[in-house]
Formats: structure tokens, sequence, C-alpha cells
């Protein structure tokens, strides 16, 4: 099992990049590997509820889903 930390940059202007640690951790979990995420600059607004729950990744679930998986997997999440 790999040890995986995902850092987010991106805020709500560009949902691909806002998306892609949760959806990438996310993965990481269903194989098998135990996972982090790290928040920095713009990409810290996507914790806020409003912005979470309308918030949707082209081509991934959409980002609440993503979230919930995550927080399920009790991945830890720095901002």
């Amino acid at each position: 099992m790999a040890k995986i930390l995902y850092q987010g940059t991106a805020g709500f202007d560009d949902p691909t990049r806002a998306g892609m640690p949760f959806h990438m951790a996310g993965g990481a979990l269903e194989a098998g590997h135990e996972a982090a995420i790290v928040l920095a600059g713009d990409a810290s607004i996507v914790m806020k509820t409003a912005v979470a729950e309308s918030l949707h990744p082209p081509g991934m679930p959409p980002f609440k889903e993503l979230l919930a998986k995550v927080v399920a997997g009790n991945v830890p999440i720095y901002v």
C-alpha cells in the first residue's frame, strides 16, 4: 500500500482542476492506497458548502459526491 498526497490549487473557476485531487484520492482508496489532500490558494474555496454543492467537474461525478467519497474513506484534507 502506498501513501499518496494530492495537492489542489484551483478553485471554482476551473472545476476540472478543482475536482481532480478528490477524484484521484477516491481512486487511490479504491485501489487500496492511503491518500491525503492538501488545498492551497484558491482551492480552499471548494470546502465551502455552497461551492461544493454547485461545482460540477466535466467528466467526473459532481464535486459533492467526490467530497463525500473521500470523507467516508477518512482521507485527511488539509486547508
